[in-house]
């Protein structure tokens, strides 16, 4: 969440207001010690913020289906 000083809301109020029904994350204003929070009525889809990150999987996707974790699991619960 992002938090400003009164004047930086106020130079910067239509960006900001954009700012926050693009992303649907309020922002914190700081004003005489006390905190006002400006957040957005209809929820935003939170997976619309992710970004695509293609290189995540290193190699071919296909030889993931493949992988035995027998050794890595061990079922001696105590």
């Amino acid at each position: 969440m992002k938090t400003i000083s009164a004047t930086q809301f106020r130079g910067n109020i239509f960006k900001l207001l954009d700012e926050i029904n693009e992303t649907g994350l309020p922002i914190e204003i700081i004003k005489n010690g006390k905190t006002l929070r400006i957040i957005p009525v209809e929820k935003a889809d939170k997976l619309s913020n992710l970004s695509p990150k293609p290189d995540v999987i290193k190699g071919d996707p296909e030889s993931l289906v493949d992988i035995s974790w027998e050794g890595e699991l061990n079922l001696d619960l105590p």
